[in-house]
């Protein structure tokens, strides 16, 4: 009888254990998006790139400084900025994941409704970097209707 408690007793400690462990990779990847979409919104800069990899690489050569020029731009420009995603496209390969997305990206100079809005298809890739996740490329393109 002891035996088979002390059984129980390490199966139990076992499950214990796994479930304090990391979280599964599609909840970090969704959180980490999450963030920076937070950090977007509330004109954080340097938290949303906080996530993006040094070596960071998008279409046409458009590199990290630039990507963070761009953001800045954009918070210069409008007092309030608003980020819609919708569903994410999750397809995670060992240390690579690609996550697609259509996004509605809003501006506005403080009035009550965006004075700009812009759809987007979007499509990022991550690299594991230990326990968290990088992006290392994006494109994106407008949408119509």
């Amino acid at each position: 009888m002891s035996r088979r408690l002390a059984r129980l007793g390490i199966l139990l400690s076992a499950a214990w254990l796994g479930a304090c462990g990391r979280p599964p990779d599609e909840v970090v990847l969704r959180d980490t998006i999450a963030a920076m979409q937070t950090a977007l919104e509330r004109r954080h800069s340097d938290d949303f790139m906080a996530a993006v990899a040094d070596d960071f690489l998008g279409k046409d050569g458009f590199d990290r400084s630039q990507l963070r020029r761009l953001l800045q731009l954009h918070m210069l420009r409008n007092a309030e900025i608003g980020a819609t995603l919708g569903p994410l496209g999750l397809r995670i390969e060992g240390d690579r994941a690609e996550v697609q997305f259509d996004a509605i990206l809003t501006g506005s100079s403080g009035t009550l409704l965006p004075d700009r809005a812009g759809g987007y298809r979007v499509r990022t890739v991550w690299q594991r970097d230990g326990g968290d996740w990088r992006l290392v490329f994006a494109e994106w393109s407008g949408t119509s209707g």
